[in-house]
């Protein structure tokens, strides 16, 4: 701790009175030095120095609250698309168990409440997950505003403590490694690929893999297998109605052939979702037309993809972060049904690829003015640049207003995939076009497209 922090001293002087003895009324108690660097909590800065480590230490502490808020943002999404997919499943028993009592079948009343009363449950607990999710993202979002507002008046302390700056400190440790000259990636360690990884870059390695293996079991148990287990009880009641009604029996038959087709293209969605085994036949771009042909055509939702030049293989690093990260904007972006959507793809010296979405803006009054350039009084010269201006301002608000952006977790994703692979991503337009510039590998192959491929899927 430093000198002037003013803390009692630790140590107790060689005429203080024994552990047997009572305490001295007032008598100035034994305190822990608390951790480098920082003054301990309770203590009054008596420094620029001190004010500025402690603002530092606050928003560390408030970082580490917003690693925790995430982490139960993504706990609780993963929870609120489990319900979204037994919500599904239970509405599709109910129809089904409604269409077989109304073609006489053999659904009880019972059963149809029992059903209705599973979907309502269901329904109500995945709203309150979304509430949860929305006051979440609230805490998220207030927690970053405080601890970007500690950072910025760290800074300032530490520039009237004249001491280095976080940026300054951190060019200073590379420059002491030798960083400053191998491309190092501010925020990442370097590891060396050839040794053993640290124990916390494992921990986390191993905690990713078993979310990933307990979200495709959760999705397998509440899509496929259920779904096949309904298949399987339909068979049954089929069975029994080829030996006591045949004609009943056609049309359960009929309804067991919409249920096997509907489970088979759910499972190959799955499969698609999981890890599309086109990406590796074939590559990015016939991967990205069918992600936005499928994506648009589930919510109704027309995407324009456009492949401009000669496409070619890229590394199979580099195509798969790139597919992802295309794949979740996408799927954010639908999920606010925009009016349009388009992927733009433009293989030149450089691969650069944009992602608009947005809005049919609504439509603003023509004013009928007078072409710019027209002689006119001074006084009307004044008030036709005013109205001209003003119609600007309207049109140019209209068009904000019609912006699908981003949501700001898809593009935190994004950014972070992004660093990692060395692919520059920006966000235009207010959130509503994502940018991508990605640096093509010498000797890459051309694909199998051609010059030029374009398609619109809805």
């Amino acid at each position: 701790m430093p000198a002037d922090a003013g803390a009692a001293p630790t140590a107790a002087p060689a005429d203080a009175p024994s552990a047997d003895a009572p305490p001295a009324e007032n008598a100035p108690r034994e305190k822990v030095p608390a951790p480098e660097p920082g003054v301990q909590p309770g203590h009054e800065a008596t420094s620029a120095t001190d004010f500025a480590l402690s603002l530092a230490d606050e928003a560390v502490a408030v970082r580490s609250e917003v690693d925790e808020i995430d982490l139960l943002i993504n706990q609780a999404k993963t929870e609120s698309a489990r319900h979204e997919t037994r919500r599904s499943g239970a509405a599709e028993k109910l129809g089904m168990a409604s269409e077989r009592a109304a073609a006489g079948g053999n659904a009880a009343g019972k059963e149809l409440v029992d059903l209705a009363n599973q979907l309502v449950t269901i329904a109500r607990k995945a709203a309150l997950m979304e509430a949860q999710i929305d006051l979440l993202e609230g805490k998220r979002k207030s927690a970053m505003r405080l601890a970007e507002l500690l950072d910025a008046k760290a800074e300032q302390a530490k520039r009237v403590a004249g001491m280095p700056s976080a940026a300054e400190a951190s060019a200073a440790a590379a420059d002491k490694n030798g960083e400053g000259e191998t491309g190092a990636v501010p925020g990442f360690m370097d590891l060396d690929l050839g040794g053993p990884l640290p124990p916390g870059v494992s921990r986390v390695i191993l905690t990713a893999q078993e979310d990933l293996r307990r979200e495709i079991s959760r999705q397998m148990h509440d899509g496929p297998a259920q779904s096949l287990t309904n298949i399987v009880l339909q068979a049954q009641i089929v069975d029994r109605l080829m030996a006591d009604d045949p004609e009943k029996a056609q049309a359960e038959v009929e309804q067991l052939i919409g249920m096997v087709q509907r489970t088979l293209d759910a499972t190959k969605t799955f499969i698609f979702d999981v890890r599309p085994m086109v990406l590796d036949d074939l590559g990015l771009v016939p991967t990205l037309r069918r992600a936005t042909r499928d994506r648009g055509r589930r919510v109704g939702v027309t995407v324009d993809f456009e492949s401009v030049g000669a496409d070619r293989r890229l590394p199979v690093e580099l195509e798969s972060g790139l597919y992802r990260m295309l794949d979740d904007a996408l799927a954010a972006h639908v999920a606010g049904r925009p009016d349009r959507l388009s992927l733009h793809l433009d293989w030149g010296e450089r691969l650069q690829i944009e992602l608009t979405a947005g809005r049919t803006p609504e439509d603003v009054e023509d004013p009928e003015l007078p072409p710019e350039g027209s002689e006119l009084p001074p006084a009307l010269a004044e008030m036709v640049a005013e109205r001209r201006k003003t119609y600007d301002e309207n049109v140019e608000a209209a068009r904000i207003r019609a912006l699908a952006r981003l949501p700001e977790q898809a593009w935190r994703e994004v950014a972070s995939r992004a660093r990692i692979l060395g692919v520059n991503a920006e966000m235009l337009d207010d959130g509503a076009r994502l940018h991508l510039d990605v640096e093509l590998p010498a000797g890459s192959e051309a694909g199998a497209i051609g010059a030029s491929s374009k398609g619109a899927a809805s």
